[in-house]
């Protein structure tokens, strides 16, 4: 059986009030199972071995030096982090994202409008490609509903299963989806002036963004 797994990712939400977010962002990681992902999956978790990490791995977290990082120096963050764009790189997966400025989308309507609109026009622009598997397998912990039925609308002439329990840590292709919105995200706001706060600014002091990104634009969907 052809299968497609596709593993997918959020940032932001679908609030519109001073409290909610500037950017909503949505990414996706695109593996075949044409590809074998043993020896990346192998060598990355070789790599966190000889960092003594276990954990999930939250970019967004990492970066900005909260939750289980709040401890580790900065060094061991990039580390981690390194390991993680590493992988990524080497896979044979494809990547996505779509950023909506919720500026120019300023009620919940035209949030989803946007979204579905973007959505829809990933799906029909690589129907042919989509068409090749037999079935599509959605990787999405539900983490907010009204994207998961954004989800199941868009891919509704696919023959698709949606699996929103899985093991965090253990399925490396959602750590990327999670990172990739983080770098998205981030780049977007340094194209367009917003703010980027202290710790990741820190953080990519040294690791330029546009050059990171340029390393992954042979993998873009």
């Amino acid at each position: 059986m052809k299968k497609l797994n596709i593993f997918i990712d959020e940032s932001g939400d679908f609030g519109i009030n001073d409290n909610a977010s500037d950017l909503y962002v949505v990414s996706f990681v695109f593996l075949s199972s044409f590809n074998n992902m043993e020896p990346f999956l192998n060598a990355f978790k070789e790599r966190l071995k000889k960092l003594q990490f276990t954990k999930m791995i939250h970019t967004a977290d990492l970066i900005r030096h909260k939750g289980d990082y709040k401890d580790l120096s900065i060094e061991l963050r990039q580390s981690i982090f390194n390991s993680l764009f590493v992988f990524t790189k080497r896979s044979p997966v494809k990547l996505k994202s779509i950023v909506v400025n919720k500026k120019y989308t300023d009620t919940y309507k035209l949030l989803k409008k946007q979204l579905t609109s973007e959505l829809r026009d990933l799906v029909t622009s690589n129907h042919k490609f989509f068409q090749k598997f037999d079935k599509i397998v959605i990787y999405y912990d539900n983490g907010q509903s009204q994207l998961a039925a954004i989800l199941e609308e868009v891919f509704k002439d696919f023959n698709i299963s949606f699996i929103s329990d899985f093991d965090k840590t253990n399925e490396k292709l959602f750590q990327v989806a999670d990172m990739l919105t983080f770098m998205d995200k981030y780049y977007y706001k340094f194209k367009h002036k917003l703010y980027i706060s202290k710790n990741e600014k820190i953080f990519f002091e040294n690791m330029e963004m546009r050059k990171l990104l340029k390393e992954l634009k042979n993998k873009r969907f």
